[in-house]
């Protein structure tokens, strides 16, 4: 039978009628789907529960800069719950069966908890600039402020997720039609404009505050190295590790998150353009896989996250056990306030 012919039920979310319609593609492309969220749910639900878990296990690790660390294994978790759980439902059975409640349900709870956890990525950023660099001089990074990025971040979230609940956009099928997202379809006015400022707020933004942030950072870095205050080249070294990390960051970052902004605003520019929904499908399912490459590039890159995540993994045992260590941020840290405490002295007569 052609893949043009097969046919069933899905629910009519405009009048709430029973609605034949196609089939995007064959019954094994939604196993496969189903598999593969499968799998990656299972990995961020372990990763982002053991972070949360080991974190309120050892006080050592409840120092503010780690709040937003938290915070995003927090958000990680919301958007596996209550966006991908549900996608390998609906793909296990083949279509979007939650009807025009679960799907608002589901595309908000995905974008809210995707947004907090974008804008916490930005806030890491930040935070890190002010551990590392210190731009204020010798103000301490406090859990005041800490928690005040947190609350950025949902806030800032909650702002641009509300309005399609409320007629400034909507929450329509994507892609294969098994999961929910802002309507990057609709070319009504309204609807456009709230996509757009979406594109501008809740991800041009945070980029750029990402880009800004590690850019400074690795700026500050090259400063020290020219003073030489470190001794046997372990500035450079201490450099050439946060380069690294800042690369991977924001390549994850682009990956997960690029080629879905890409997709919406190519939409938004030329709505009459047809795109493949297996082909559109990928972007969507990228967002969706950071919940992964977070805690594995954030966290468990970090030092003193491994001292204490490999042994509550492995039932007290540490395979991989290495003398004591304080993270690269520290570490950077005092090198930055060591240059800077040497040249504000004067040399002797």
């Amino acid at each position: 039978m052609a893949q043009e012919e097969i046919l069933q039920p899905l629910m009519n979310f405009s009048n709430g009628g029973n609605q034949v319609v196609k089939v995007l593609m064959p019954r094994i492309g939604y196993t496969i789907l189903a598999i593969i969220m499968a799998i990656f749910c299972t990995a961020a639900i372990i990763l982002n529960v053991t972070v949360i878990i080991v974190t309120i296990k050892y006080r050592h690790l409840r120092h503010p800069i780690n709040y937003s660390l938290v915070n995003l294994a927090v958000a990680d978790l919301g958007v596996t719950v209550l966006g991908g759980l549900l996608t390998v439902e609906t793909n296990a059975v083949g279509y979007f069966n939650l009807g025009r409640v679960g799907c608002v349900i589901e595309g908000f709870a995905v974008a809210f908890f995707g947004i907090t956890a974008l804008c916490t990525i930005a806030v890491i950023a930040v935070d890190r600039v002010f551990v590392v660099c210190k731009p204020m001089g010798t103000l301490t990074f406090t859990p005041k402020q800490a928690l005040a990025g947190i609350a950025v971040s949902w806030i800032w979230s909650l702002i641009w997720n509300t309005p399609p609940l409320f007629g400034w956009g909507s929450y329509q099928l994507e892609g294969v039609e098994t999961s929910c997202a802002p309507d990057w379809y609709s070319t009504d006015p309204v609807n456009m404009s709230y996509i757009i400022s979406f594109f501008c707020f809740c991800f041009a933004i945070p980029f750029l505050i990402i880009v800004a942030s590690y850019g400074y950072l690795m700026w500050t870095l090259r400063q020290v190295a020219k003073v030489g205050v470190a001794e046997g080249g372990t500035t450079s070294k201490a450099e050439a590790q946060v380069s690294r990390m800042v690369l991977v960051m924001i390549m994850a970052f682009l990956v997960c998150w690029l080629p879905y902004a890409a997709f919406a605003m190519m939409v938004v520019a030329n709505p009459g353009m047809y795109i493949d929904p297996v082909i559109a499908t990928v972007p969507m399912y990228l967002t969706k896989t950071s919940t992964v490459y977070n805690p594995i590039i954030y966290i468990f890159m970090n030092k003193q996250f491994q001292e204490c995540v490999i042994p509550f993994l492995c039932c007290g045992r540490n395979p991989w056990a290495i003398e004591p260590s304080v993270s690269s941020e520290e570490t950077v840290s005092s090198r930055t306030s060591s240059s800077t405490s040497r040249k504000g002295q004067v040399s002797p007569a």
